[in-house]
């Protein structure tokens, strides 16, 4: 074959090959990774199943990343629940070891890192979803409540944050953002948490950063609030259980429109539950 012909039809398939991959990532509920632009903010984010849109918010504090989102402690709920949900999670802008960037916005921190949530959701064209959040994924939920409370049908907090400590280097932002308004979940009041009508599911831990009071109280708070089984991470054999729980938080959540057949390997063990936490 003539060369030139021949690089013409290589490249030419290439291309192709290309341009299908992510229908093809997307039927077989494998991630597809790519990145948003805004602005001077670009934020690298990834999804992988479908159905009802659920966005995935990584613990780790101001270091969250989707890597930290699949390395499934206490589980990864790409593998968890991508079977039934368009799953949609994003490295945080400027997490060390992520690839999201963009302006540290000293004096509105945790709405500049909504802005990404929100700007990633109208990026995508959703304009309902669910969400499930850990630590810091607590204060962005109640933040998202807040400011979109038309959008999110449903919402589960894992280990929800309640302090942070700081760093020199950002002494000012991270001032603004855990100090100023130390109190309760940061970035909303008790009183808005006591109006919120989004059902709410949360999983509390007991560890300074996750305290188990602030969950308590929030559950206590919120009208539409449901609490999973406590401790949920220990013994190992626990996560399982809370997993299901969230599961079948989600399923009762979901918009009828958008609803589809669970999985029928997982039927016989996932009737709705509740359970409650205790200490």
């Amino acid at each position: 074959m003539d060369p030139i012909r021949r690089k013409m039809l290589t490249t030419g398939a290439a291309a192709t090959a290309m341009a299908a991959a992510p229908r093809a990532l997307a039927q077989s509920g494998a991630a597809s990774s790519t990145f948003y632009e805004r602005g001077p903010v670009r934020i690298h984010y990834e999804e992988a199943g479908s159905g009802f849109p659920l966005l995935l918010i990584a613990g780790g504090g101001l270091n969250a990343t989707i890597e930290l989102l699949r390395r499934g402690d206490p589980f990864d709920p790409y593998a968890e629940f991508s079977n039934e949900y368009r799953c949609i999670g994003a490295d945080l802008r400027n997490a060390n070891g992520g690839q999201s960037s963009g302006p540290l916005e000293i004096d509105r921190p945790w709405d500049a890192y909504t802005d990404d949530q929100i700007g990633l959701m109208d990026h995508l064209g959703i304009d309902k979803f669910m969400v499930l959040g850990f630590c810091i994924g607590g204060p962005f939920i109640w933040n998202l409540l807040e400011r979109a409370p038309n959008r999110v049908v449903a919402a589960v907090l894992a280990q929800p944050s309640g302090s942070r400590i700081s760093m020199p280097m950002v002494d000012r932002f991270l001032t603004r953002m855990y100090r100023t308004n130390a109190d309760f979940v940061f970035t909303v009041t008790r009183d808005f948490v006591r109006s919120c009508q989004t059902p709410v599911l949360i999983l509390p831990d007991d560890v300074p950063a996750h305290p188990y009071a602030i969950a308590m109280e929030a559950a206590m708070l919120a009208p539409k609030a449901q609490v999973s089984i406590y401790p949920w991470k220990e013994p190992k054999e626990r996560i399982p259980l809370a997993v299901r729980h969230i599961r079948s938080f989600l399923r009762a959540h979901r918009p009828a429109c958008c609803a589809q057949p669970p999985p029928m390997s997982r039927l016989p063990a996932e009737s709705p539950l509740i359970v409650i936490a205790t200490r």
